[in-house]
């Protein structure tokens, strides 16, 4: 999701191949063997394997909107984005997935993911956005996440005290570039035309 609103954001077009992870395609395995999504072609038969290194290279190549902002807005989303991408998404994982790590119960990890929810909190107490008033990659690159734990217990998120974050999250999640993404797709299969997104 992150790649893809990167990708929009940037106004840059690709083509989609929309694929099933339990029925992954071979020609997708031969790029990646990993298996894991998403995966970006470039040209040149480069691969980009991981969604933060797509980003890079999408707002590298073209930033109209100044997501990248300047060099102490870059080095503060990095910082934010190693936050969310090694310690809250493993909070998130077994807090979503809470029956495969039994040795604690999904409070506990929900209490563990609120470190980082609150660090989001007290930013966007200041701004209307993480770093600024308006968007930047530190945005893109964790609202997906913020979302996924959102909706882990939906109706216990809307009564947390993350009221900035709350509105955040409304916010993306009425805009009509989040929307735009989340267009669900055939899976692909090689005889299909192109889709661009």
């Amino acid at each position: 999701m992150r790649a893809r609103l990167a990708i929009k954001q940037c106004d840059i077009t690709v083509e989609l191949r929309e694929i099933t992870l339990r029925n992954k395609p071979q020609e997708m395995l031969a790029l990646s063997p990993k298996g894991t999504v998403p995966v970006l072609q470039l040209p040149d038969s480069t691969v980009i394997e991981e969604s933060w290194d797509i980003i890079q290279w999408a707002s590298k190549l073209n930033d109209p909107l100044n997501l990248r902002g300047n060099d102490q807005q870059i080095d503060d989303t990095n910082e934010l984005i190693h936050r969310n991408d090694n310690e809250f998404k493993t909070h998130l994982d077994h807090y979503k997935y809470a029956d495969r790590f039994p040795e604690n119960p999904a409070g506990h990890y929900r209490t563990e993911a609120g470190i980082f929810l609150q660090t989001l909190e007290e930013l966007l107490s200041k701004n209307t956005y993480l770093l600024r008033g308006t968007p930047s990659l530190a945005d893109i690159g964790i609202f997906p996440f913020v979302r996924q734990f959102a909706h882990v217990d939906i109706q216990w998120f809307r009564q947390a005290p993350y009221p900035h974050l709350i509105q955040w999250m409304d916010g993306f999640l009425n805009s009509t570039v989040f929307n735009s993404i989340m267009n669900k797709y055939t899976p692909w299969s090689p005889q299909d035309d192109a889709i661009f997104l």
